[in-house]
């Protein structure tokens, strides 16, 4: 499953690997790859061993605001 989030809190490029590791330490998580310039957060992951709010969870705990895009 592919989902979207969206960040408008991303200051630095710096951001970027912090996120993308965030994300990737979840079991299930296959993909992880944020988009600076957009704020935008793609995530590839096995829908039965992720839920989305586990995805929102990881990115709030390294420090920045998150939501799910609808687009």
């Amino acid at each position: 499953m592919k989902t979207i989030l969206r960040s408008d809190d991303l200051s630095c490029p710096s951001c970027v690997p912090k996120i993308e590791k965030a994300l990737g330490q979840i079991d299930g998580v296959t993909d992880a790859k944020v988009h600076f310039a957009t704020g935008r957060i793609e995530v590839e992951y096995d829908a039965d061993q992720v839920k989305t709010d586990h995805l929102v969870s990881a990115v709030r705990d390294v420090g920045y605001e998150v939501r799910v895009s609808a687009f």
